[in-house]
């Protein structure tokens, strides 16, 4: 059996707790251990600790097993702080091409709606994704999978949405298949089919399309475990994305939602009405909207990068939502148009200077109430015996420290599974 050792961790991060999402002052609870060492066996977590109590078990091992000192590896942290690997709940990982004339334009003092009119937006993306093969988005994507490795994350959900044809949306859903495969990050696909109305179509026309035929070919293919819809005015009325998120479910995919982004357009309740897993963005939610969403335990999704990206000044209401008992979670929102980052650590800066979380919590949105919102609780998102052995290492010696240096790598060494990538 292969063993390693991750010893002397300054903070060793492990966010035990409860076996479900943390909400009020659960967030802040880290289960930090000091001198925290890990042992790991077979790319699971057997134990954590402090670290001589974990050198004690290794010397146990070794002593017991023929053999064991070879299969092992004992690395020294040497004070840097240790914790689970981020989960990133909200991508757009495969696209082609960039949006440059977008960014300028921005710049220039454009709105996100002048520019889609304009030619930008998501309809840019989605010519460039169009006229890229499989192999150039696999390639494109399995790039960017590296930066996100490199910021400390190992797990992410990817939407499709910059397709808008049958053939499209499953090359890209089949891209992330092959990413799962191919790389050692995962991937959790998510269809968004229902990103943008097509030019070429009318709303309904287009809804219709979707619910009879992407949906079907995407379940009977298993590409997604989760169903999106970019509810907005402009993009899908409330009624037209009840019909596709019902639709989803009878094939047996989840639901997820980009909601009251762009305006208050009832979006949130939506989510709570259909039991969906997350509601995201939700920048124009009210009161009502967080009270729904607790009443259905439905997963806020917090992309505050987006709101910095487009030059808005109102974030979501961090503070309210976790007044509220909401098991909030941060994400990148990593896409081509309106948060071209795949930074955790800037999302956690952010999220404590814009949205006044502390950064305990937003280590906790970051990493296990992520997991829960991708049902992977049980596996990942904390450092805890029988998980799997996702750990990021920062070159610092407080975990505050994650928020607080912004602009720059503190990344030292990543691990999927067990294994330094």
């Amino acid at each position: 059996m292969d063993t390693l050792a991750l010893l002397h961790a300054s903070q060793l991060v492990t966010l035990a707790g409860p076996t479900r999402p943390r909400v009020g002052k659960e967030l802040s609870d880290l289960g930090i251990i000091r001198d925290g060492g890990i042992l790991i066996r077979d790319g699971r977590i057997e134990s954590v600790g402090p670290s001589d109590e974990i050198e004690r078990n290794l010397t146990g091992l070794t002593s017991q097993v023929s053999g064991a000192a070879k299969d092992l590896d004992v690395v020294d942290l040497s004070g840097r702080v240790a914790l689970p690997g981020f989960v990133d709940a909200h991508t757009h990982l495969v696209f082609g091409g960039n949006r440059l004339d977008d960014f300028e334009r921005r710049a220039r003092g454009e709105t996100y709606e002048q520019i889609a009119k304009a030619g930008g937006g998501i309809w840019s993306s989605v010519q460039k994704t169009r006229t890229a093969s499989e192999e150039e988005l696999f390639q494109l994507a399995k790039k960017r999978v590296d930066w996100f490795l490199k910021c400390g994350t190992t797990t992410l959900e990817a939407k499709s949405g910059y397709g808008l044809t049958l053939d499209d949306e499953l090359k890209i859903l089949r891209v992330m298949r092959r990413l799962n495969d191919e790389t050692r990050l995962e991937v959790v696909p998510t269809f968004l089919g229902a990103h943008a109305v097509p030019r070429e179509t009318v709303a309904d026309e287009y809804v219709d399309l979707v619910i009879n035929e992407m949906l079907p070919r995407v379940a009977q293919e298993k590409l997604a475990e989760f169903c999106d819809v970019f509810c907005e005015r402009g993009y899908f009325e409330i009624e037209q994305s009840r019909k596709i998120l019902t639709a989803a479910k009878k094939l047996g995919l989840k639901s997820r939602g980009h909601v009251d982004q762009l305006s208050n357009s009832g979006g949130a309740k939506l989510m709570a009405e259909l039991g969906a897993t997350t509601a995201d963005h939700l920048e124009k939610t009210d009161e009502q909207g967080i009270a729904a969403l607790k009443s259905a335990n439905v997963q806020p999704v917090l992309l505050p990068g987006s709101v910095y990206a487009l030059g808005s000044k109102e974030y979501p209401p961090a503070r309210e939502m976790i007044s509220a008992d909401l098991a909030v979670v941060l994400a990148t929102d990593f896409n081509p148009g309106s948060s071209p980052t795949p930074s955790m650590p800037m999302v956690l800066s952010l999220a404590c200077t814009q949205m006044k979380m502390s950064p305990a919590e937003a280590i906790t949105a970051a990493t296990i109430n992520a997991a829960y919102s991708l049902n992977r609780g049980d596996k990942i998102g904390s450092l805890e015996s029988s998980k799997l052995a996702n750990v990021a290492v920062f070159d610092c010696e407080d975990y505050r420290e994650l928020a607080y240096w912004f602009g720059i790598l503190q990344t030292h060494s990543v691990y999927v599974r067990g294994e330094r990538v």
